[in-house]
């Protein structure tokens, strides 16, 4: 009796302890990966999210011109602006503290409608209006701003104010995808002459295609030959493959400049054996952008196909060639199917680092050769325009997502019909 009733506590007992043994591995779990987790979300998702608030925030207008965007809150946009808006104009634009604030919102504005730089630069330096202490009614004021500077009564400068008097905006969004917002506020086409963003995507999806697939035409054989290879001269050669992440970029597209120039080796060579009578042009062009990115980025094509094709038995091959099969037929048909994942893992990791290339076609191409990543340091470091830099970079990230979900739905195909 003592024993069948002790037996139901142990039970228990033991219950709780392989409980408490489950909590203490899942904390622990969590204690050694947590401070990962925080390195990813400060050097990150923080920064991503940072760059999409960005993509949609104007605060140049919207945090010095507060009583001018209220004045206009209420105006059709094709009529005069009433003579309130010219009075918080001077008072906003008497308001600010120092030049620079006043500097940023007429660069601001001198986006929207060129001239708005030195007409608002010219009218904060010609402020105060009135002397101290003497009151002036709007219609005075309006007198006096059109006195300072004519250009105010033009209403296309007071409707770049008007659409940019809130905090949040889609131009730069629109923008990165050739659109606008007209003065009325409708969303439209950008006239032809301004839609560049469009085929600057499509040039960079271009350029990033040829050299992904330059690149698996060559790393293919490549990881094979080292795939049938012993382990140890595989490993000699790999560190051969590796040797390039061990150079900085921009040695290396130094060195391509170097070698593809009208003197350098490789005219030198090509007019050496005789296949051409004269240098070709091989830098400042996409030829030299081509080559530069497929020697860089040939590492990142071997290393999935290389480890796929270690997993692949040779004994399948040879199986299919002693039941009748030719040797390139049995290729192509047994071997080549199963290292689909690594084909598909190497050209989505050249492919999205090739859309994000800055460095080498800035060195290597010409003017109609550089890529989306390109306008966007342009945006950043030459104009200071973050907004536009920032949608531009939300273009990109949204590329990226969509091709890793076509990547994700192709390989849940492929193993669904496997």
């Amino acid at each position: 009796m003592s024993t069948a009733a002790i037996a139901p506590i142990g039970s228990a007992d033991l219950a709780r302890s392989l409980q408490r043994a489950e909590r203490r591995r899942k904390q622990m779990a969590v204690a050694l990966t947590l401070p990962l987790l925080v390195f990813l979300l400060l050097t990150f998702l923080v920064p991503i999210g940072a760059l999409l608030k960005r993509a949609v925030e104007n605060p140049e207008v919207a945090d010095v011109l507060v009583h001018t965007g209220q004045a206009l809150a209420k105006w059709d946009r094709q009529s005069a602006p009433p003579a309130p808006a010219f009075a918080a104009l001077a008072q906003d634009l008497g308001a600010l503290p120092e030049s620079a604030q006043a500097g940023t919102l007429a660069r601001r504005l001198n986006s929207e409608v060129a001239g708005a730089r030195s007409l608002v630069m010219g009218t904060y330096r010609a402020l105060p209006l009135a002397p101290a202490g003497e009151s002036l009614t709007p219609e005075q004021v309006r007198e006096k701003l059109l006195a300072v500077d004519p250009r105010w009564s033009e209403t296309k400068y007071w409707q770049a104010i008007a659409k940019n008097a809130s905090r949040w905006t889609p131009d730069y969004l629109l923008a990165s995808v050739d659109h606008r917002r007209s003065a009325a506020g409708d969303i439209e086409p950008m006239p032809a002459d301004q839609a560049v963003f469009g085929k600057i995507l499509l040039r960079t999806f271009h350029i990033s295609a040829v050299v992904t697939l330059c690149c698996l035409l060559l790393a293919y054989p490549l990881a094979y030959w080292l795939s049938t290879l012993s382990a140890r001269h595989a490993n000699v050669l790999m560190i051969l493959v590796l040797v390039p992440f061990w150079t900085s970029i921009l040695v290396r597209v130094a060195a391509w400049i170097v070698l593809l120039q009208r003197e350098g080796l490789v005219n030198t060579a090509l007019m050496g054996i005789g296949l051409t009578s004269e240098p070709i042009a091989l830098l400042f062009n996409r030829t030299g952008v081509v080559i530069a990115m497929v020697h860089i980025l040939l590492p990142f094509m071997i290393l999935p196909l290389y480890s796929v094709m270690k997993s692949v038995p040779p004994t399948y091959l040879r199986a299919a060639v002693s039941l009748g099969s030719a040797p390139l037929a049995a290729f192509f048909r047994v071997y080549v199917p199963q290292t689909y994942p690594g084909i598909g893992a190497g050209a989505l990791l050249v492919f999205i680092l090739c859309i994000g290339y800055y460095v080498t076609p800035a060195l290597l191409g010409g003017a109609d050769d550089q890529m989306l990543s390109y306008y966007i340091a342009q945006y950043t470091n030459v104009e200071v325009n973050w907004g536009m830099a920032c949608a531009l970079g939300a273009v990109l990230l949204a590329a990226t997502l969509v091709l890793y979900a076509v990547y994700r739905r192709i390989v849940k195909s492929e193993l669904s019909l496997g």
